[in-house]
């Protein structure tokens, strides 16, 4: 079998037949494209080479289940399955995103709306101070975003909603305002025990 004369139609109805091979071949020609746009979102190259497998992975279980609706945009149709799928990942890993210390803890948790009245621990309130001020120095789009996020504990729909932009750009601006407190963090040398 010539992989560069065959169609990715012809290529689809040989694997439907049970040619393995053809399968292969639409995996070697489409592999570094929807990894590529994977990464571009995940930004982690184990996480975009896992994505990448169960893009297709996915696309093998709907082909075989017959469910595959074969009109010759077979490029387009995996592009948008790992462009959905890295986007799922990304709102799952993001939906309460961690910034974590070198001793392992996730530092907002030291953040918290409702007041512990019983707290007496000065470090943790010198930990609140600093990162409250460290909060306010943000833009104040991605200051936005945070607050909603994890003192509202809004969704990024309702993000998106209230703020009159996309989810995308909401999923945006809390990346960049986490990166944006991670550096603050780093300047300040705080530190943790």
């Amino acid at each position: 079998m010539t992989k560069t004369k065959l169609s990715d139609s012809c290529l689809i109805s040989l694997y439907k037949k049970g040619n393995e091979e053809a399968f292969s071949h639409l995996l070697e020609k489409y592999t570094p494209k929807i990894y590529t746009t994977i990464y571009l979102i995940v930004k982690d190259k184990y996480i975009a080479e896992d994505i990448t497998q169960d893009v297709f992975i996915k696309v093998i279980k709907t082909i075989k289940k017959g469910k595959y609706n074969e009109q010759g945009k077979f490029l387009p149709w995996i592009m948008r399955i790992g462009h959905n799928l890295a986007i799922d990942h990304f709102r799952k890993e993001k939906r309460h995103p961690k910034i974590t210390l070198s001793d392992g803890n996730n530092i907002l948790n030291c953040l918290s709306f409702s007041e512990n009245k019983t707290e007496t621990n000065q470090k943790n309130q010198e930990t609140k101070i600093v990162l409250k001020n460290l909060i306010k120095e943000l833009p104040k789009k991605q200051k936005e975003v945070l607050i909603m996020r994890h003192f509202m504990d809004m969704s990024f729909q309702e993000i998106a909603e209230s703020t009159n932009v996309s989810i995308n750009t909401a999923l945006g601006r809390m990346r960049y305002a986490l990166i944006n407190l991670r550096k603050k963090l780093k300047t300040k040398l705080i530190a943790y025990d």
